[in-house]
């Protein structure tokens, strides 16, 4: 057949086209296939005549199928396969077959008739919102169109419905309008179709009725409502940002449960079933004393921890808690650990001894301080309490503490420096128990060494203080 190059050339066009997008949209691929139907006469061409010999014009007897349609035969007569690209537009190619025997009004012995055509459609749901059960589109392409032996380009143009029973079926309805570059060898026509539509070639992996591409989770079925994330428990909060996808909960909990309403998840509540306080982990402490009540021997009653959640007793009421009371059975006095208080007479004593003066100097050598600082090295405060018990034995004597450094930095601070040390010292024994008006303080810098200053060893014992008795 002379003709067949041309119809491997346009198949091989179609073939190519539809195939240089990727899959864009859910159900790209569309086959429909039905019936069609040829008409010469609506086309206002001057071999076209009225029955009383007047020219044609566009459209006329548009819909006259008894008169002016040439079908075939058979239920199938047209075939396209189509491909969706973007924004509304698809590519397609169709194959359709028919028998001529009218040409308008006139009648003609049987021809062949085949078309095979490409298409460029665009879908009008675009233009004027989504119709949902229908879409209608419009049409544009080009074919080549054989009949009685003799082929002929065409360029086409046509509007077109698609009614949609379901998702993926439909009922096609189409009229294009073909004209032909060389109308001495073909006459322009319009060509109708009518058949059945399938979508197809969307990919739904998990089966949960969305595509892929819109599914947040393509390989886990969900629901449209999370675009296609599961939500196992039904508490309207996807899996994926639920804290307890397994079991309800509400937005305020993240999706877990709060059974007793107190703020606070299950899942972090140590007392489930009752309300209690962030700071208890959900438990109760009804008498605010810091021991829950299920662990608190007085839950009404404050307490303190360490007496299981109830307040110390004072059996003998003097004012000094039994757990702190030496005496818990006899009223006595906070001073003595609440125990009568004895009276001794006092003994005498005198200013103080040769001998406890010469221990106050060996322990005042032993007070060594930090470099530049006023502050104690590590096992001083021992020997400063051995201070103390001397001086607590001698109430009539008062004391001096004279305080030196050695010759590091400027004479001016160490002079300040020495004030601060002799202080530091003086502080320590008041805090202790020791009346401030039986001591002084003095500061003398690094006036007085008592060891070479050129040396670390020698430089920490001048950093020193001395204790004088002032009588």
């Amino acid at each position: 057949m002379k003709h067949l190059k041309r119809i491997l050339f346009v198949f091989l066009i179609a073939f190519a086209v539809t195939n240089l997008q990727a899959q864009d949209e859910n159900n790209p691929w569309s086959l429909d296939f039905g019936t069609n139907a040829v008409d010469f006469y609506p086309t206002n061409h001057p071999s076209m005549v009225t029955p009383n010999g007047n020219s044609t014009t566009w459209f006329d007897n548009f819909n006259n199928a008894k008169d002016h349609y040439n079908f075939l035969a058979s239920p199938i007569s047209r075939i396209h396969v189509g491909k969706y690209i973007a924004d509304g537009f698809s590519l397609g190619a169709a194959a359709s077959f028919n028998n001529i025997t009218k040409v308008g009004d006139a009648r003609i012995a049987d021809q062949a008739y085949i078309g095979l055509d490409m298409d460029i459609r665009y879908d009008l749901n675009k233009l004027i919102g989504d119709t949902k059960w229908f879409d209608p589109y419009a049409t544009i392409g080009g074919g080549y169109t054989i009949m009685d032996d003799k082929g002929n380009g065409t360029l086409n143009g046509g509007l077109g419905l698609n009614f949609w029973f379901t998702e993926n079926i439909g009922l096609n309805l189409q009229s294009n309008y073909k004209h032909s570059f060389d109308d001495t060898r073909q006459l322009p026509h319009f060509q109708h179709a009518l058949g059945l539509i399938l979508k197809f070639g969307g990919t739904d992996t998990d089966g949960d009725g969305i595509y892929d591409k819109d599914d947040a989770c393509p390989e886990v079925a969900g629901l449209k409502e999370f675009n296609g994330c599961p939500d196992a428990d039904g508490d309207g909060i996807k899996d994926s940002e639920d804290a307890c996808p397994n079991v309800a909960g509400t937005a305020e909990m993240n999706g877990c449960p709060d059974t007793d309403g107190d703020g606070i998840a299950d899942k972090d509540d140590a007392c489930v079933d009752v309300k209690g306080t962030k700071a208890n982990n959900g438990c109760p402490d009804t008498d605010g004393d810091g021991v829950i009540d299920s662990k608190d021997k007085c839950p009404k009653e404050k307490g303190a921890k360490a007496n299981n959640g109830c307040p110390w007793p004072d059996t003998d009421g003097d004012g000094v808690l039994d757990k702190d009371d030496n005496c818990p059975k006899v009223k006595g006095i906070k001073a003595n650990k609440g125990c009568p208080e004895v009276k001794v007479a006092p003994k005498p004593v005198e200013v103080i001894t040769t001998e406890a003066k010469a221990k106050l100097d060996a322990y005042a050598k032993t007070i060594y301080f930090n470099s530049g600082k006023s502050t104690f090295k590590n096992g001083v405060r021992p020997k400063l309490d051995a201070i103390y018990e001397i001086m607590k034995e001698y109430p009539n004597a008062n004391f001096s503490i004279d305080g030196h450094t050695d010759s590091q930095g400027s004479a001016s601070l160490n002079k300040k420096l020495s004030e601060r040390r002799a202080a530091a010292v003086k502080d320590y024994l008041i805090a202790k128990g020791l009346s401030s008006a039986r001591l002084s303080s003095y500061g003398f810098g690094e006036d007085y060494p008592i060891a070479t200053n050129k040396t670390s060893a020698g430089r920490a014992k001048n950093r020193r203080v001395e204790i004088r008795l002032i009588k």
